[in-house]
């Protein structure tokens, strides 16, 4: 039975770039799991983080909310800042209304104040006790290559990609006892850095077949202070793609051991058939560079490598492959959608709208873009906002040069078009379209005439010339 008010399986990866699927056919990763996922679903190919750091964005997917709309600007462990408030209008507190048992499973990277049982999950399993009885079977490891990464001799059972696996899937077993609705969320922490597969996949991949990243190498030519800092900040200067491939392998490998536990949770679903009564998402807080521009991790940049995430989507209610669709979506979307697909009443959209209707064959003119938001960490402040449309990526760096990228021809975002006097027309329409969005979140860096008018009135340097010149009157 195809329910009105299905089951939902959420299963969040940490840094899984959108690229790396079998599916997607751009990198030889191999994710048959996925891959099948998106065969009998949906893969949203332009799908969108609204800030890639890890507790920011989730706030994001419990509220809709823009972060940076109420002050919420990085990571817990850096400054104190604003977190999320629980609220009866998001789509947790809404679920719990409509009879809905549901389970995170995982870390809580969202409130020091707050539990996930104040944002209405009615469990958390946080796997710790799981993780410590495996600690207590080996050895302390002998860790050698840091944030490179190395193969874990922990057993692939023990990992903790399959302990959560294994959560899930005893979770499902409880639920299929229950008689109601319910959503079990799983949050992976890989594959971010560092990467340490188990084997089989620790050795499934050989560095010398990884193949460089569309944005590799990157010269850096016109580009923000803050990337050449970044290189020098992690001792990355001098590092070779021959040194990169061996993160690269490792970091194929964890994709792969996530798609195997995923697998594992897709078996269990159809051994309890349960399999036409539960909705399936698949999906990553941001991505993760591993080298592209020559650098790790994912600050200080709103490339592609960052805010570009997978997607998938299987919905019981079309019992046919919608295959690709290549509309603009965002983590913002998800409580409405949900909101949507179980019909609950009062969950504010928030900045958000359901893709719901995408699945029947809509499309939604009036959005053209994902817009996307950092503000530094790791060394400092460092304010960026983003639009990426189809055809280009402008990035608005607050105390910097700008960047524009033409997509289309460069996807690696090496070449900044800021200073082309070719490009000026575009250009203008990017920074007032960027201008409206973050007017209508409520973002703190379009308040004041200050900052705004460097969007409305082109009061930026161009990159190539210093002072005495602006580029133009855009």
């Amino acid at each position: 039975m195809k329910k009105q008010q299905p089951n939902i399986l959420l299963i969040v990866a940490d840094q899984h770039r959108w690229d790396c699927l079998g599916v997607a056919g751009r990198y030889p990763v191999i994710t048959p799991h996925l891959d099948q996922l998106a065969d009998d679903g949906a893969w949203f190919t332009q799908a969108y983080t609204p800030i890639p750091v890890c507790g920011p964005v989730r706030q994001a997917m419990l509220s809709g909310l823009a972060p940076d709309s109420y002050g919420n600007l990085w990571n817990l462990d850096f400054l104190d800042c604003p977190a999320l408030q629980p609220s009866d209008n998001f789509h947790l507190a809404a679920l719990a209304r409509a009879g809905y048992d549901t389970t995170l499973i995982g870390g809580w990277n969202v409130s020091r104040q707050h539990t996930p049982r104040d944002f209405g999950y009615t469990r958390h399993i946080d796997l710790q006790a799981e993780m410590q009885e495996v600690a207590s079977r080996y050895s302390e490891p002998a860790w050698q290559n840091g944030w490179f990464g190395e193969p874990s001799p922990i057993a692939l059972a023990d990992s903790r990609t399959h302990l959560a696996a294994s959560a899930v899937c005893e979770r499902m077993r409880q639920a299929a006892e229950q008689d109601q609705p319910w959503l079990i969320r799983v949050d992976f922490k890989d594959p971010h850095l560092p990467c340490r597969p188990s084997e089989p996949f620790s050795s499934l991949y050989r560095p010398e077949d990884m193949i460089p990243w569309d944005s590799y190498p990157d010269q850096l030519k016109d580009k923000p202070y803050i990337q050449r800092q970044q290189l020098i900040n992690w001792q990355l200067l001098d590092r070779t793609w021959q040194e990169w491939r061996q993160t690269v392998a490792l970091y194929f490998g964890m994709i792969s051991q996530i798609d195997d536990a995923v697998g594992q949770m897709l078996r269990q679903l159809e051994d309890l058939g349960m399999q036409d009564d539960t909705l399936v998402i698949y999906t990553s807080d941001h991505g993760d560079l591993c080298g592209g521009h020559g650098m790790i991790d994912k600050h200080y940049v709103l490339y592609d490598d960052v805010i570009r995430i997978p997607l998938i989507v299987r919905d019981p209610l079309h019992n046919r492959a919608l295959g690709r669709i290549n509309a603009f979506v965002s983590h913002l979307d998800l409580g409405a959608t949900i909101a949507d697909r179980c019909a609950l009443p009062g969950v504010a959209d928030g900045h958000g709208r359901s893709w719901l209707p995408l699945l029947d064959g809509a499309t939604q003119p009036d959005r053209q873009e994902a817009v996307c938001s950092a503000n530094g960490q790791q060394f400092g402040f460092y304010a960026q906002r983003c639009i990426r449309t189809k055809d280009w990526l402008y990035v608005w760096n607050l105390t910097d040069i700008d960047e524009l990228y033409e997509v289309a021809t460069d996807p690696g975002q090496l070449v900044n078009r800021i200073a082309d006097p070719t490009v000026r027309e575009p250009l203008k329409a990017l920074r007032q379209r960027l201008y409206t969005v973050l007017r209508t979140r409520q973002d703190p860096f379009v308040r004041t005439d200050w900052v705004r008018d460097q969007l409305l009135c082109g009061r930026k340097l161009d990159g190539s010339s210093g002072f005495e010149r602006l580029v133009g009157s855009v």
